[in-house]
């Protein structure tokens, strides 16, 4: 019997990342008793560079859950790639061995049924960023025609320099290289975004991100989303998911996210640092609350104002942690644009394909 019940009213499809423990099929059995609408997993283990193949039993079992609790394996299950590939590594070596773990990650979501693939891009290291771009690029190509349904979705990244995909500019000339587009596609951590020194805590930010999103990227590329608040400050290149209300953009701007129609039909799924699935459950019913929520409904909003101080404080302590680390940090530094504003100029201007 699940703890929460699937929403069959809200416009977005809400979910978590899920464990597979004991067998991918119960990731799917997880989901369901979280009320996700979607949801990720891993496919191995994310820190393991070998694990042991689907058994034909298992890959069964798990597309008759998604069919028996309704989900889609094609739309509604976003796996997360392991965290050792780095396809945009200069040293060849260790780019093939990570391609080995890429193509096994992808053959596993075929057989499955899944028809979404999301890693993170990688980093250039030491090469020439411009040319491990091409190489990362070269990659998904490669594995495109090595495999036959699974669309490849990239993911923007919170850190700076060589870490691929920091800047959306990265993501759009990757998808510039890539072949057949039908195969490629965006995945917008939130957490990242301003993490990256992208402003979106407040509407007026948050709108223009996505215009900017649509001119570098174009929302046909936007295939899905990850969900967190954010524990370090803006332009602060920390990658630490922290719940939803605890960090530094606060519930109104999730509130303001649960009203985006772009993002209607595509896995939105929580990553935030849970004790267990129940927490999951608790959040998705957060986000479809907050999807009730009008402008002009004033009791709601004074609910929500009250829900979202008593948040702030809860998460206070950490959000000034990570202030006071980035401040150090910024002394013991050069001033530099933040990497979310880096020259856009001419990828805004370019006609999208």
């Amino acid at each position: 019997m699940s703890t929460f019940v699937r929403s069959t009213v809200s416009k977005y499809k809400f979910g978590a990342h899920m464990s597979g423990a004991g067998g991918i099929s119960n990731s799917v059995t997880n989901a369901y008793n979280a009320g996700c609408n979607s949801f990720a997993m891993f496919l191995k283990s994310p820190r393991k560079w070998v694990s042991p193949a689907f058994t034909q039993e298992e890959i069964a079992k798990f597309k008759e859950n998604c069919e028996k609790y309704g989900y889609d394996p094609l739309t509604d299950v976003l796996p997360h790639g392991q965290y050792f590939i780095n396809l945009a590594n200069p040293e060849l070596e260790k780019a093939e061995k990570s391609y080995v773990s890429f193509i096994d990650d992808l053959t596993r979501c075929e057989q499955l049924g899944v028809g979404l693939y999301n890693f993170h891009p990688g980093s250039s290291l030491k090469g020439d960023h411009e040319e491990q771009l091409k190489q990362l690029a070269s990659y998904v190509n490669r594995a495109i025609k090595e495999t036959k349904f699974v669309k490849i979705v990239l993911e923007n990244m919170a850190g700076t320099g060589n870490l691929v995909g920091s800047n959306l500019a990265d993501l759009r000339k990757v998808i510039d290289m890539v072949e057949d587009k039908s195969r490629i596609g965006v995945c917008v951590d939130t957490c990242h975004t301003f993490a990256a020194g992208y402003d979106i805590g407040s509407k007026e930010s948050f709108d223009k991100f996505w215009k900017d999103f649509d001119d570098i990227i174009g929302f046909k590329y936007l295939a899905a989303v990850h969900l967190n608040d954010s524990k370090a400050p803006l332009g602060a290149n920390r990658d630490l998911h922290e719940k939803l209300g605890l960090g530094y953009l606060g519930l109104e701007f999730f509130r303001i996210l649960a009203h985006y129609d772009h993002l209607k039909g595509i896995p939105i799924v929580l990553e935030t640092p849970q004790p267990n699935d129940a927490g999951y459950g608790e959040e998705i019913k957060l986000l479809e609350w907050l999807e009730t929520i009008e402008d002009g409904d004033t009791e709601k909003l004074k609910e929500l104002e009250e829900k979202n101080a008593k948040l702030q404080k809860e998460g206070e302590k950490s959000r000034k942690e990570q202030l006071a680390k980035f401040e150090v940090k910024q002394k013991k530094t050069p001033k530099r644009k933040a990497s979310g504003a880096g020259d856009i100029t001419k990828l805004m201007k370019k006609a999208k394909k």
